[in-house]
């Protein structure tokens, strides 16, 4: 999946994940972990170092912002950009947001050569993503749908039908449904509803948000 306009929606984790490859002898150790903040890269780095202390090299990359904003990467040791770019670039490609790898190699005793080493250190953190479930954070507006008791059956059928799941529903002197929607479906969800109720709902803006949608 390619990435998504910025603003509305972007790749997150929803957990980390790890993967590993081998070789010519090399293993190749992929971390992947969700970090909003630098503090929290570096300190997720470190940690891994510490980890894996008795290994040749501890090489990482991580894309910070919802636009990708921040991005680092160090080849910790290895020809200059045989590491660190090549899996900051696979990141990139990802389209994932606030994301850290560091990728441990334990040394087997033949060189790779920089095309090697830049092939392995790619596949480690691919094998990494595979690993990890992601999902989509969309910007959305959370609706309250106020309805009379005899709407409610319409109105509850209308929602299994569009896979809408209300976030409250409170009863009282009416009924209010709490929704959160993608922003770019709040006209179409509003005519709806409308038209369901034959114009009796009452339907209002309570904020904008982002959410995360499971892929």
């Amino acid at each position: 999946m390619g990435n998504t306009a910025a603003t509305d929606s972007y790749r997150v984790l929803l957990s980390g994940g790890e993967g590993e490859i081998v070789e010519k002898k090399s293993r190749f150790i992929a971390t992947i972990r969700k970090c909003e903040t630098e503090e929290e890269a570096v300190a997720f780095i470190e940690e891994m170092k510490k980890k894996y202390w008795d290994a040749r090299h501890n090489c990482s990359a991580f894309i910070i912002g919802s636009r990708g904003e921040l991005t680092r990467c160090s080849d910790d040791g290895e020809p200059s950009g045989t590491a660190g770019r090549p899996m900051l670039e696979v990141l990139t490609g990802s389209g994932i947001r606030n994301i850290a790898v560091v990728v441990t190699r334990y040394f087997g005793g033949t060189l790779l050569g920089t095309g090697g080493l830049v092939r392995a250190y790619t596949q480690a953190v691919k094998e990494g993503l595979a690993h990890c479930e992601t999902g989509i954070m969309r910007k959305g507006c959370e609706l309250e749908v106020a309805a009379d008791y005899n709407d409610v059956g319409k109105l509850q059928y209308y929602f299994g039908q569009q896979g809408i799941v209300p976030t409250d529903s409170i009863y009282a002197e009416n009924v209010k449904f709490i929704l959160l929607i993608p922003v770019e479906k709040e006209e179409k969800v509003r005519k709806n509803l409308t038209e369901t109720t034959c114009g009796k709902v009452k339907i209002e803006k309570l904020k904008e948000t982002y959410f995360v949608d499971k892929e």
